[in-house]
Order: C-alpha cells, then structure tokens, then sequence
C-alpha cells in the first residue's frame, strides 16, 4: 500500500494541515503515517472537504477535510455563529442548545461545538450527558433559544458521528436558513478562522429540568389514559440499542401508566461502539434480537426500540401465530394515525381543522385514513423538517395531529418539531392498551386496517456506492432515470413521472407537464397504471441510493391475508427484477 502513488491534489491538501499551526502534533502524526503507510485512506480523507449540507453534517470520524474531527466541527460552527450574528444582530442575547448522543466523541464535539460559540459571544445551553434528539429540540423553544445542535450520526455504523441544526422553531433547517448557513461556513477558509478560546461563563449546563418539562407535556399528549388503567401490567420489552433512550422512555412509560416494563440491560449501556449489534438501526431485524429473545422468554405483549439518538422507533408484536415480528416504518405510522384519528373522533376533537402530514415515499395508507375521516393530510419531501414546516406555515390556523415517514420516525403534536420516539413508544403503548380493550392484539388491528383500507406492501433497496467513484455512481442512476423514463415497468404502463428536483410531474403518455409545488429535491417518481408507486433518491446522509416500491391489493378477508401478501410481494420482486436492481 504504501507504494500506491498518491494524486498531486490530495497531497497538497495533506501537506496543508501538516503545515497549519493551528493543527495539533498527534494529528499531524496520523496524517503521516496515512501518507506513509496508507494512501488510500488518505485520498479518502482529503479528496474533498466534509460536505456541510441542509441538515448539517455527517461523516465517518478521522483525520482530514473529509472527515468529522474536531477542525470539520469547528469550522461548521464558526460559520453558524456567524450566521446567527447576522441574523439576530439587533438581539441583546444569542441563545443555543447543544445535546448529543451516545456515540464515540459525541461528548468531545459538543464541547467543540459550545467552545467555538461561546467564543463567539453566544450563550450555550448544554446538556450534561446523553440526551435524545426530541428532547433538544423541545429545548430550544423551551428555553427560548435562537438555534439548536445535536451531535448524533442517528442510526448509522458506528464509525459515524454527525452534526444536525435547528433553528428558534425547534425544527431543523429549511429554506433560507439552510442554503444561508452552508453559504457562512464556506466562507470559513481556514481553521485559523475558527475561534476555539471557550468562554466558561457563557455556556450552562441543563438536564433534569428539561427533562422533567419534556416528560410532563408528552404525558399530555395521551388520549386515552382510561384503558391503561386495565392494561398497566402489560408486558413491555425496551431497547434503547446503546443509545439516548435510556434518559427517558421508561420514564416517560411509567409516566402514562405502564408499570410491567423490561429493559434489554446489555443494550442499556450507552456505547458508542454498540458491541451488542452490527448497526444500530431498528430498521434491521438483527438490531433488535436481544429484544425479541427476551420477550420470547416472557411472553410480551410488546416490544419497542430507539436508535442513538431516540428519534426513530422499532416495533415488535406478535402475529396470528404467536410468533413475533417487526413491524415495518409504514406499518408503525399506519397504526399510530389509525389511532390517533380514531381517538380524535371518539373524543370529539375533530371539529374539521386538523391534518396529518406524511412523506412522499411512505405508505399512501396513511392518507387514506386521514380522507376516510374528513382529515387534511399533506405529503412532503422526505425529512422531518417538512413536516414541521407545515406545521409553522398552519401554526394558529390549524391543528396537527400527527405525522411520520417511512424509515421509522413519527411526530405526535407539535411540542417536538422532529422525529421523537419517546413520545411515539407511549402512545403506540397505549395503542396497543386500547386495542386490548377491544379483544385484540395489535396484529389484529392492522390486519383490521388494511380490510377497512386494503392492503399496502412496501420494499425498500438500497444500493450502495461508497467512496469518490460511488458518487459519480449514483449521480449516473439518477440521470438515465430522468432522462429516459421507461414506458413501463413489469408489464405496467408507467401513468406519470415526478421529478422534484425539475418540480414537475409528466404523463408519460402525452408528455405533459405540471408543476410542483414542493422544495426542489433529488427525488424521481413513477406512478403505474396498476397503482405501483415507485421511488427513488440518493441517501442525504449515507453513500447509497434508495429505491422505494409500493403495492397495494384488497383484502376480503383475514383468511385470505398471506396469500395476497405473498402475491404483493411477488409483484414488488417483478418490479425490482425489471429495473435491474437484481
């Protein structure tokens, strides 16, 4: 390896933090021992600079312009600040809460991070020890702040850190403040422009307070504390998976009245080399087999996990056959709409005002239980930070329920402008408290909704291209999709094609076009004749391209369920088969 030629350019960025003085000597160290011993690791740090997107940052930790450091974090910093200046120039006081998760330098970049904006005349509110992402975004409008960081890569490999921002809303960024923060950090030509001298006085330190508000208005939120009563010894597995989870959700379960709760002990320890799981993602069935082991051992009711940061939710339930499962995204967020809306009405909360927001690629399910109930629903772009967008944009005129997405995130009430798990894990809780109450598990409820609604099949594939190349990739994929859409898929004439980032919809047949409404994004859709949806975008977070399917098919009933899935599935195999996915 070390007689890989190394390219002139990567070099030259190399050299330039050997000769920086602003560089500590154990970097510099590593640096060239990289140059030495392992060019190929070198290009990859230095190729090009850690990119500071929409939602912040995310990257793999190491030395170098590529990687998430201590210089990729000042330097994003120093550009928030700035932004924040210009800002809220004619403000007294900046304010900004910091959290961070489990991960490995999480604690060290949050220090980092409130270093470089206290040296910058911000007041920092920084959490003491792990803390969910819900929960930080719940402080910054708590404590009337201007902004907000988590350090968190949520639930990617362990080699992974990450740096999401928020702004007075509580939400992540969104047009202008995203594309004007990226800007101010590209202005940050060297670390020399970064202010690391810490002011002590201006960061505090916050915890239990917070904690406290947090749990007592998301304990607000349950609709139907009258059927836990009954039900409070139901048995409840939880894995926070090494993650921020711990610091609330069995408080925030017992706090609804769930007094049975079992904690996978070995996942409890916060480890940000998560040496349980390969990954610490509850989409992935392996993630979550210490839990579904333990609830086996004592005939659960109930199995719930969060990733790192708790903002996404990992459900396990029984099935007709006794046997457990893990629900999938779609699935989660069709029960917990199902319920919310169903307790709305029984309640008599719906006066005609309130809506549901989902994502573009998740379940279209969902909006046929909001339309079934005289509910509004939205569809965004994927992320969170849409959702809340809607929500500012109805904030006083409207009243939201609930939204989610399909990669295992939901939002319950507005009091949390992102994904937040805590909340979720209660409510489905008592979710699943109120289908008892009916006689039924929650796996009886689902199929109960798909025979009021029909049954949706969702698949997601992810295609992954790491690296220099696996960009230019992806990059590909995306171009001969959009410039030759297929006529059809499987044998199903394609109807029409979004393209959000032309913001246009096109008949395929006739060719023509309407626009979108929605933010410009990477994102391709085909609609076919037999109502396939499919999907597909580039990861803004991961070196992969995701392509999302989804089927749908009545269902007459529930004896006829395995067969009509099997048959869904069947066709969701023929339509990646013909896209050349497999």
């Amino acid at each position: 390896m070390a007689n890989t030629p190394i390219a002139p350019a990567i070099l030259k960025r190399a050299e330039a933090w050997l000769c920086d003085k602003n560089i500590d000597n154990e970097t510099k160290a590593r640096i060239s021992r990289m140059i030495e011993n392992d060019p190929a690791e070198l290009a990859e740090s230095f190729y090009c600079d850690l990119e500071f997107g929409t939602g912040g940052l995310r990257g793999i930790m190491g030395d170098g312009t590529n990687r998430m450091n201590k210089y990729t974090v000042g330097m994003a910093t120093q550009g928030l600040a700035n932004y924040l200046k210009k800002v809220f120039a004619k403000d007294n006081e900046i304010r900004l809460a910091i959290a961070f998760d489990s991960r490995n330098n999480s604690t060290y970049f949050a220090k980092i991070a409130a270093e470089v904006l206290s040296a910058n005349g911000i007041t920092v509110f920084l959490f003491e020890h792990l803390r969910p992402t819900p929960e930080l975004s719940f402080a910054v409008r708590y404590l009337h702040c201007h902004s907000g960081i988590v350090i968190t890569a949520s639930h990617n490999p362990k080699e992974y850190n990450g740096y999401k921002v928020y702004w007075n809303d509580g939400a992540q960024l969104v047009p202008p403040h995203d594309k004007n923060v990226i800007t101010e950090v590209q202005k940050i030509a060297s670390i020399g422009d970064v202010n690391f001298a810490g002011d002590a006085m201006k960061i505090n330190i916050i915890g239990e307070s917070i904690d406290k508000e947090f749990l007592k208005v998301s304990k607000s939120y349950s609709l139907a504390p009258e059927v836990i009563v009954p039900q409070k010894n139901m048995k409840i597995v939880y894995t926070p998976l090494h993650g921020t989870g711990i610091t609330l959700v069995p408080k925030a379960l017992k706090d609804y009245g769930f007094e049975n709760i079992h904690i996978v002990e070995e996942q409890a320890v916060s480890d940000g080399n998560f040496p349980t799981i390969v990954s610490p993602n509850p989409e992935e069935k392996a993630a979550l087999q210490m839990a579904l082991d333990k609830a086996r051992a004592i005939d659960a009711d109930l199995v719930l996990a969060t990733d790192p940061d708790a903002d996404r939710i990992g459900v396990g339930v029984k099935d007709l056959d006794g046997n457990y499962i893990l629900l999938n995204g779609n699935q989660t967020a069709a029960l917990l709409t199902y319920y919310l809306i169903k307790q709305w009405q029984a309640k008599g909360k719906l006066t005609g005002n309130e809506y549901i927001v989902k994502t573009i690629v998740t379940t279209e399910l969902i909006g046929d239980i909001a339309r079934s109930a005289g509910v509004e629903y939205f569809d965004v772009l994927t992320g969170f930070k849409w959702i809340a967008e809607v929500i500012r944009n109805n904030e006083g005129k409207k009243t939201f329920i609930g939204g989610g997405e399909e990669s295992y995130g939901f939002m319950i009430g507005d009091f949390v402008r992102d994904k937040d798990a805590v909340t979720a894990c209660c409510i489905f809780a008592e979710c699943a408290a109120w289908a008892a109450s009916k006689g039924k598990s929650l796996y009886e409820l689902l199929l109960d909704i798909y025979l009021e609604y029909g049954l949706y099949k969702e698949n997601l594939v992810n295609v992954v291209r790491k690296g220099m190349s696996g960009q230019a990739e992806i990059k590909a994929m995306m171009e001969g999709f959009r410039a030759n859409p297929p006529k059809e898929i499987a044998g199903s004439k394609v109807k029409t094609m979004n393209d959000y980032e032309l913001s246009q919809e096109t008949d395929i047949a006739t060719g023509k076009v309407k626009p979108i409404t929605l933010t410009k994004s990477d994102v391709l859709q085909f609609f076919l004749a037999d109502g396939s949806k499919i999907s597909m975008r580039p990861s803004g977070t991961e070196p992969k391209i995701k392509f999302y399917f989804s089927v749908r098919a009545d269902l007459k009933a529930v004896a006829d369920f395995k067969k009509v899935e099997a048959g869904l599935d069947g066709r969701i195999e023929e339509i990646i088969v013909a896209m050349g996915l497999k």
